[in-house]
């Protein structure tokens, strides 16, 4: 028999906040992590604002050793590591060293990249014939499973540990992933989540699309603007989320914190075909995405609550509306209520989908929907398809049941999962 899955532990490392009660302090307030980036502005990029956590010297050495800190320069697994072991500890999971791992428990920790500023110095260095002076870790940093990996030494984790990887939708998939395995009692537990370094060299890309936010670089919290008239493109950001997914009778067991139950979702591509590219979305893969997400949870459309969003403050946005519209057949006042994280944050990459899921689920455990910053001059085309009431510029206090949370990425990629509220 299939598994019910629940949240038990949740970890943050964002832009507007590290850690769950300074991160939910930002979300109930309004609090923008998006600042000015002194070295975007050196290199002369049209962006020069960006989100990015800030991490103290002291915070990594409460989750690295100085001899571990010696020559690391991967600010992913920083994000990553920092993320999974708050999220295993707010779990009430115990963190030991035994001989033998732990065969329940593992992690499907997604990333882009890794140590991308690590392979820079590392160029260096061989360019200048020092190549043993690279270290002992620059493998473990710069390997795309090396969040995964530095996770499941930590935790000793004796089942799955991996990495996927799906640009945009990375951390959304992961989470989809741990909950399929966990349905089919594969594992008792999965650390799931994803991480995105932070840093021009990963940026630059993104910036040279001119898809980036640039009409904002003297007033950094009005930059992210997603579904807003005056939306000039994201703004860039990095970090880390990450959630226990657990089966529900190994939580009760144990007298775990239930955050909220994962009742079903959806994985699946565009193909690149019809509308769809490499950069735009195929409109009828999306939606069917949200219909089989619905279908494999079991709920009709009218069950939706709330959505979590992946509008980007780009001119998809309106696109992403138009597809929530027809996948649910709800428009007007009867659409559920929506938000976007990336306001707050940025677009936060492979690491957004976990981190915008951390967001969902706090919303359900704690009985609020956080509020859209810079959108005050909602998008004609976003009022045309739904109520300006449905898109709240401000907190509001309200028990949701249920949210859908959605992430599209570059390959013409979708993902999306239903959080429901946990009753036993």
């Amino acid at each position: 028999m299939s598994k019910r899955v629940v949240i038990t532990g949740l970890g943050v490392a964002a832009p507007n906040g590290v850690g769950i009660p300074a991160f939910t302090h930002s979300l109930k307030n309004g609090i923008s992590g998006i600042r000015h980036d002194a070295q975007l502005q050196q290199l002369q990029f049209s962006c020069q604002i960006a989100g990015q956590p800030q991490i103290s010297e002291e915070l990594k050495l409460a989750y690295f050793t100085e001899l571990e800190l010696r020559g690391f320069n991967s600010t992913g697994i920083l994000y990553g590591v920092i993320a999974g072991i708050e999220a295993w500890k707010n779990a009430g999971l115990p963190i030991e060293i035994n001989e033998n791992p732990d065969w329940d428990s593992g992690t499907i920790f997604g990333s882009g990249t890794s140590g991308i500023d690590k392979f820079r110095e590392s160029i260096y260095k061989i360019d200048e014939l020092q190549v043993r002076r690279l270290g002992s870790t620059v493998v473990a940093q710069t390997m795309n499973s090396g969040i995964s990996a530095y996770l499941g030494g930590k935790l000793g984790l004796g089942n799955q540990v991996t990495t996927n990887s799906s640009a945009c939708a990375t951390g959304t998939e992961a989470i989809m992933m741990a909950y399929d395995r966990i349905e089919s009692g594969q594992a008792k537990r999965i650390l799931a989540g994803s991480t995105g370094d932070s840093g021009p060299y990963i940026w630059a890309g993104f910036d040279a699309l001119r898809v980036c936010s640039s009409n904002y670089n003297d007033n950094p919290e009005q930059g992210s603007r997603p579904m807003s008239a005056s939306a000039a493109g994201f703004v860039p950001g990095s970090g880390a989320g990450a959630l226990v997914i657990e089966d529900l009778e190994s939580a009760l067991d144990r007298g775990a914190t239930i955050y909220a139950e994962i009742i079903g979702g959806n994985v699946n591509s565009g193909g690149q075909r019809g509308s769809g590219s490499m950069t735009a979305p195929n409109s009828t893969a999306v939606q069917r995405c949200i219909t089989n997400a619905l279908h494999n949870a079991g709920i009709s459309a009218h069950d939706i609550d709330a959505i979590n969003g992946h509008l980007t403050a780009t001119t998809k946005d309106s696109l992403e509306i138009e597809n929530w519209t027809k996948a649910l057949n709800r428009k007007g006042h009867d659409f559920p209520f929506i938000n976007s994280l990336k306001s707050m944050t940025g677009h936060c990459l492979s690491a957004a989908g976990s981190i915008e899921s951390v967001a969902a689920v706090l919303q359900l455990h704690e009985g609020f929907l956080f509020g859209n910053l810079n959108c005050e001059d909602l998008n004609p085309e976003v009022t045309a398809l739904i109520d300006a009431s449905k898109v709240p510029s401000k907190t509001i206090n309200t028990n949701l049941n249920i949210i859908a949370k959605a992430s599209f990425g570059f390959g013409d990629v979708n993902a999306c999962i239903i959080f429901k509220k946990f009753q036993n």
